[in-house]
């Protein structure tokens, strides 16, 4: 049976050092994770990290399904908690259980790949005791081929009893503090279904009709949120009124500004649009995703010269995923040389444009776009026209 929870804030005593193999101390890791209605992936997660960690921590929130029975089959320890709608109070109870020197957090629908696990193994047989946070990539978007397209760094394991606690009802995040690293071990995201699309906006709307009001933080995810939903205007005057805040998060701005845009576009104001883009250099150097963003804008409207300019700028931006913004890896490479392919072929510069398919082929080999260039530069080719 789950136990019933401890209040937050009482936790067992910390710091239990282990052996490691080679007769080091190893730290010991406590896995943390909140579940509900999850039958389909817990079993996964679980059996991915289970001879990682010293103790794995499971709070449920209500599931009506198998996932406790699930649970069961692991040596975990289960408790349950009322929802209350607010992501960070059940986070935060999870954290309260644990009893390990760091408390590690996963999704059920999360997932340790194998070369992964070897990383985690090491990271952890490395890590010392004055480390206070561990931040590690969390890869949520793949292609057809199963590359990674969208990729984050997240505060993934935090030490146990130092006040780093979780903030915000949804989209909920540890501010951090201390000595903190940067791992190369990532997390994977892989839904097999999509999860309560009106949640997170149900949440925040809750919130508002309560009388809250949303820290910057959650006021540039609400924006998201209800630009995801569709409601374009609305979501254009949180993100705006968002990036006119003196505080906020650098990165959050910056995608801000590429939402206000997509949100003018939606409503037919691409000149608009193409501004908002560009405000984003106030925050920060030009970025690859701007850039292309840019680039599509004038590609099209079949500008190609000024397409070219773009999609070449984001050829030479330097990436960073420690800055901790949401990173969409093919536009630092197979995008805009894919796109300079088109570029230059419209401009009648085709041996150029068929260096920039090379190019892309490098990032991206096996992909349907650059095998059908491929084989139009060798009919040109047949046809004497290069």
């Amino acid at each position: 049976m789950p136990k019933a929870l401890i209040p937050l804030g009482v936790r067992a005593s910390a710091y239990k050092f282990r052996q490691g193999l080679g007769g080091d101390i190893m730290v010991t890791i406590s896995l943390c994770m909140i579940v509900r209605d999850e039958e389909d992936v817990l079993g996964r997660c679980l059996e991915s990290v289970q001879d990682l960690v010293d103790e794995i921590i499971i709070v449920d929130t209500g599931s009506t399904d198998r996932t406790k029975e699930i649970a069961a089959q692991f040596e975990v320890k289960l408790f349950d908690f009322v929802w209350v709608d607010d992501f960070a109070a059940a986070r935060n109870a999870a954290f309260a259980q644990a009893s390990c020197d760091y408390c590690l957090w996963l999704d059920a629908d999360d997932v340790l790949l194998e070369a992964d696990r070897k990383k985690f193994a090491q990271l952890k047989a490395d890590l010392q005791p004055q480390v206070d946070v561990v931040m590690l990539p969390y890869n949520t978007g793949f292609d057809a081929q199963g590359n990674v397209t969208f990729s984050y760094y997240r505060e993934r394991i935090v030490k146990n009893r130092v006040g780093m606690v979780w903030q915000g009802a949804v989209h909920e995040v540890i501010i951090t503090h201390g000595n903190i690293i940067y791992g190369d071990c990532a997390v994977t995201h892989r839904k097999l279904k999509p999860g309560d699309a009106e949640r997170n906006l149900r949440i925040f709307e809750g919130l508002r009709q309560r009388g809250g009001l949303l820290e910057p933080r959650q006021q540039f995810y609400y924006g998201r949120e209800l630009y995801f939903h569709g409601r374009f205007a609305e979501a254009l005057a949180v993100l705006q009124q968002f990036s006119k805040e003196d505080k906020g998060w650098r990165e959050n701005k910056i995608d801000a500004c590429r939402h206000c845009a997509l949100c003018l576009y939606a409503l037919e104001q691409p000149e608009q649009a193409l501004a908002a883009l560009l405000a984003s250099f106030i925050y920060d150097l030009p970025r690859a995703e701007i850039c292309c963003d840019i680039g599509r804008h004038f590609f099209e409207r079949q500008l190609w010269e000024q397409a070219a300019y773009w999609y070449l700028r984001a050829l030479t931006c330097q990436r960073d995923d420690k800055r901790g913004g949401f990173v969409l890896p093919d536009a630092y490479g197979f995008i805009p040389s894919l796109q300079l392919c088109v570029c230059y072929d419209r401009l009648g510069q085709t041996h150029r444009a068929e260096c920039f398919n090379r190019l892309a082929a490098r990032f991206k080999p096996d992909t349907a776009a650059v095998a059908y260039n491929e084989a139009y530069f060798a009919g040109l080719k047949r046809q004497g026209k290069m």
